[in-house]
């Protein structure tokens, strides 16, 4: 936990997703993905190397499904191994961390406000908005909705106004990545560089003596 949370009163929680409460995706994962893309099993580095090179575009709304999995294959796949690839990728991200969920129900519960702010493109946006725990996020805004990525500030901005807080430095930015957590920073929020320890984000959350 960074010096900048520890037990000051709090007006939110600007939350990230994979990595706080979803789960990485496991090296099983991954091989089936890379199986549906009938790519070869013994080069998974080089799957998940052309993977990420067009994320960015792709969580940001600029990539349908088709052009995105047609720049990580070099080639169109057909209409069918799309929905296969599309399922087995937004498989990968919805396996969430229960005792993260249980930390957020008791700051749910407490009245403290939860936005959730994630990177992810637009299939997944609609799986994850679904989901059982979802209800405790006052909203949440996915990346290819807002037209822009973690850690440009347009992105942080629209959470931040959801909030409703009037100072940034009541408000609590928790993100697995650091680059995200630095820019969130540079804007005047809180934040807790989350490294998979939920007692670190309960400590994080726990209201003033």
């Amino acid at each position: 936990m960074t010096p900048t949370t520890a037990h000051a009163g709090l007006d939110a929680v600007i939350l990230d997703y994979n990595g706080v409460i979803g789960l990485q995706p496991t090296t099983d994962q991954w091989l089936h993905l890379a199986r549906t893309a009938l790519w070869p099993e013994d080069d998974l580095p080089a799957f998940q190397h052309a993977f990420w090179t067009a994320r960015t575009a792709y969580d940001a709304g600029h990539l349908s499904d088709l052009a995105y999995w047609a720049q990580v294959l070099d080639h169109h796949p057909g209409a069918r191994r799309l929905r296969e690839l599309r399922d087995a990728d937004t498989d990968m991200w919805t396996s969430i961390d229960d005792h993260v969920i249980d930390v957020l129900h008791q700051a749910y519960e407490s009245g403290l406000p939860l936005v959730l702010l994630s990177n992810a493109p637009r299939h997944l946006s609609d799986v994850l908005d679904r989901r059982p725990w979802r209800r405790l996020m006052t909203h949440a805004f996915y990346s290819a909705r807002l037209q822009v990525c973690k850690p440009d500030p347009a992105a942080y901005q629209h959470a931040m106004n959801a909030t409703g807080a009037a100072d940034p430095d009541r408000v609590l930015f928790v993100d697995d990545r650091d680059d995200n957590c630095h820019a969130a920073r540079h804007l005047g929020l809180r934040t807790l560089h989350y490294t998979g320890h939920p007692t670190d984000l309960a400590t994080a959350l726990q209201p003033p003596n």
